[in-house]
């Protein structure tokens, strides 16, 4: 295990060995109800506060309650990305902290729906940022970058670095392959992935597992690094059994650890019915 991921794991609770017993001890405690999880999914915009600042967030009530083939759900917003958003952005972050993301990290995130959030927190801290999912959340996500650029230049972005490295690349789970060509700019892999509420169904579980697997392994084709790909998964605890699947498949193909509470905010701790885990690809994945 490379150095710098060597040394976040002090930090971390425990390798999970058993995903049913990590699923028993989530669920055990007293969850409260989030209901589905959308922060509004009947307005058409909405202001979020991520605590750096505050951003206008654009969505599609419509798309959401529409038949469309494929998915709705990422035509609006989540209550976990605000809060994990606002966890990036803070100068406590473990991930930060301990050299996970870095100035120069590439990072790319699946199933962003319509919110860059993430990319807002972090975007002036990386070399690049880059959103992924579905055609159909393009148009909205673009809307949302290009009405909130006036926020992202701040004093933390360096002068040298542009303004533009958050982007959007089409990246379907279930039709799509990853390839360096998803990284841009000439780099040829991720240093880490991120992915928010992703899991809804057991039907997204097999698509999102092998996508996070995909774009987590061109790192093990890049001779220019040495250390892994880093995969964080944060998620609101709904169906145990969707989770439990979700866990299983993906400790299939990577080590995991769940970030401890006391390294959250409050918000976003498994008391408070949202989860973050963090892994690496098995090497023999």
């Amino acid at each position: 295990m490379e150095d710098v991921f060597s040394k976040l794991v002090l930090h971390l609770d425990d390798e999970i060995e058993d995903a049913e017993e990590e699923t028993f001890v989530l669920y055990s405690q007293p969850i409260p109800s989030q209901n589905l999880g959308f922060v509004d999914s009947k307005a058409k915009a909405i202001q979020v506060d991520t605590g750096e600042s505050e951003y206008t967030i654009h969505q599609s009530p419509t798309v959401l309650s529409s038949n469309r083939a494929g998915g709705t759900t990422g035509a609006v917003l989540w209550k976990v990305t605000p809060l994990f958003a606002s966890w990036l952005a803070s100068k406590d972050n473990i991930l930060f902290k301990h050299g996970i993301i870095r100035s120069d990290s590439i990072v790319a995130e699946l199933g962003c729906g319509i919110s860059p959030l993430n990319a807002f927190a972090i975007g002036g801290r990386v070399q690049r940022y880059v959103l992924t999912d579905q055609p159909y959340v393009q148009r909205l996500v673009l809307q949302n970058i290009e009405e909130n650029s006036h926020l992202l230049r701040s004093a933390r972005l360096p002068k040298k670095q542009p303004q533009t490295n958050i982007e959007f690349a089409v990246l379907d789970w279930e039709t799509d392959t990853a390839s360096p060509s998803l990284v841009g700019s000439g780099a040829r892999s991720f240093d880490v992935v991120l992915a928010c509420d992703c899991v809804f169904n057991y039907a997204l579980v097999k698509p999102f597992v092998e996508t996070c697997v995909e774009v987590c392994r061109l790192r093990q084709n890049d001779d220019s690094h040495d250390a892994p790909c880093v995969c964080i998964v944060a998620q609101q605890l709904r169906n145990d059994e969707v989770f439990l699947l979700w866990l299983q498949t993906f400790t299939q193909f990577f080590r995991a650890w769940k970030i401890p509470d006391d390294a959250l905010p409050p918000g976003l701790k498994s008391s408070d019915g949202f989860v973050v885990h963090i892994g690496i690809l098995r090497p023999d994945s």
